[in-house]
This record gives structure tokens, sequence and C-alpha cells, in this order.
């Protein structure tokens, strides 16, 4: 919940021994302090204007309707801008009852595989939040491009790197002129960003020191 942004999590008659005994993650003891206990669902949910239950499907006849993670999701975030909505998740074991589901306006799930529909309770949260604070124009993004470096720090390195291959003995003599204009349309090719381009005139240089000073 905390690495998701959520911070109201409401138990309804939890296992005492397992709730006493609870730890949180790193940097989440917060939600755990401010965890709101009842005894009864109908309590947990009395403020809510929208409860939406959890379910794998399994074999059980469902009254409800029923809607994947994608477009409950989107229900659900347009909700909260107005009122307060519940996520119900049921016990690990058997999920939600039919009493549980009774409480529920719709049922999300997770598109899973049908040969393994159940998911770890704690797996099946985090899929859930992250749905709900997913930006959709994030995947629509572009990545700010790396700045390539000048033409001058591109003709260092190629030069660095002929000569290097000069004096590891990897180019022939008889072919050096073409061997370098091969190396310098590849290194063209190879669109070497500016932040890189000091890295590997730095890498060149030590290889043709260390080769010269053992030489």
């Amino acid at each position: 919940m905390s690495n998701f942004g959520f911070s109201r999590l409401r138990l309804v008659n939890p296992y005492d021994v397992a709730w006493r005994e609870a730890r949180s993650a790193v940097g989440a003891s917060a939600v755990l302090e401010r965890t709101e206990v009842f005894e009864t669902l109908a309590d947990a949910l009395a403020d809510c204007t929208l409860v939406v239950g959890t379910t794998s499907i399994g074999h059980r006849e469902l009254h409800h309707p029923l809607r994947r993670l994608e477009y409950g999701g989107r229900l659900l975030r347009r909700h909260l801008g107005a009122g307060r909505a519940a996520l119900l998740f049921g016990c690990e074991k058997f999920g939600l009852s039919n009493e549980d589901l009774a409480h529920c306006h719709w049922l999300v799930r997770i598109p899973t595989r049908e040969a393994h529909g159940s998911m770890n309770l704690g797996q099946a949260v985090a899929v859930c939040l992250y749905e709900l604070i997913r930006n959709p124009r994030a995947t629509a993004a572009v990545p700010k491009p790396l700045a390539a470096a000048d033409a001058g720090d591109v003709e260092r390195f190629t030069a660095l790197l002929i000569e290097l291959l000069a004096s590891s003995g990897y180019t022939n003599p008889k072919t050096a002129a073409s061997t370098a204009l091969k190396v310098r349309r590849m290194v063209r090719r190879l669109n070497l960003p500016a932040r890189d381009i000091e890295i590997w005139l730095g890498i060149l240089r030590q290889a043709l020191w260390k080769q010269t000073d053992t030489g």
C-alpha cells in the first residue's frame, strides 16, 4: 500500500495472533499504525459510496457485474475524485464469501491464466493498487533523447581506436587505410552519446598507455 501511495487499511475481524505480530515493510509502518479494525464488514464500509470486491471467479456463480482490472481501475479512479471507495479483499485461502460479495456494487478480477487463477493475497493487492495509480498516458511518453557526442570527440575516439588496433597487431599494414575507413564508418553508426564518449576516450587512452608501458 505504501509503495503505491495508499494509507487507509481497514481490517474486519482479523486473526488476532497474526495481527498482533504483523510487521510492515521498511518505511511503511505508518500504514499499520493507522489501520482501523472493525467487527463487521458493514461497519468497515459504512462511509464508502462505492465498494468493489475482488475475485478470481473459479467455479462460483456470480450475481454482480464483473470487470477486468484495467477497466475497473479506470472506474475506481474516476469515483475517487468525488467520493470514498473501498477495494475489498477476502482471506487468502477462500477469498470473499457470498455474504461479503453482497456488500459490493460490482467485482473486479485480475486477468490471470485460466489454469492458475488464484494469486497470493499480497501480490493481488499490489497488482490492483498499481493499476489504480497507473497513468495510461505514461506509456505514450517518449524518453528524452541523450545528447549526441560532437564530431570532434567522435573523431578523437576514432583516432584512438585505430591507433589501438594498429599497436595491438589487429590491423594489417597492407590494408590499414581501408580498415581505418571501415572503423570510422562503424564508429559513426554507434551514435555515441556525449555522456559516454569521455569514458570511452579514457578507456582507450588507458589501453594504449598500458600497451606501450608493457611493450
